[in-house]
């Protein structure tokens, strides 16, 4: 029990709680497609299920003391406080889908959350990342209407 005071113990919580709310917004959506056998529901649940899964690997993880320190490979210094601005900007990119998708659209919304998770990572190029974004947005909306997936509007305000 000591072992779990000590250790990010709130780190598997909080992945077991995502998978969670993803498993449960599952059920919302589709689980079969018109074309194909396999909806949007199914692929939601299973992403929800797997982070239910490593949610519960890292608690086991976390119980039997095990440390965890950056590797070589993540080009990371050990001790070093995590970066709030970073971590906050890629959980505001998450958070800009739910918010702004329906109004917006996904071209416009890929484009921000591509930007903010840039920005991140630390780039400053802000207009290549909007466009990196729209075009990933945009290819991503005709590809997913060609698969026969409704995403909504192309841009919603203008009508379209």
């Amino acid at each position: 029990m000591t072992l779990l005071r000590k250790g990010p113990w709130w780190l598997g919580l909080a992945v077991i709680l995502m998978g969670a709310v993803c498993f449960y917004a599952s059920t919302e959506l589709a689980a079969t497609a018109q074309y194909a056998a396999i909806g949007p529901g199914m692929f939601v649940a299973g992403v929800g299920l797997g982070l239910v899964g490593l949610g519960v690997l890292l608690l086991i993880q976390t119980a039997r003391g095990e440390v965890f320190e950056p590797e070589e490979a993540e080009n990371a210094a050990p001790g070093q406080p995590m970066d709030k601005r970073a971590f906050f900007t890629a959980l505001l990119a998450a958070i800009v889908p739910a918010l702004t998708i329906e109004t917006l659209g996904l071209p416009l919304t890929a484009m921000l959350s591509f930007m903010l998770v840039a920005r991140a990572f630390g780039s400053k190029r802000l207009v290549p990342d909007l466009v990196a974004g729209l075009v990933l947005g945009v290819a991503s909306w005709f590809l997913f209407g060609k698969l026969g997936l409704q995403l909504g509007g192309f841009f919603p305000l203008a009508g379209m």
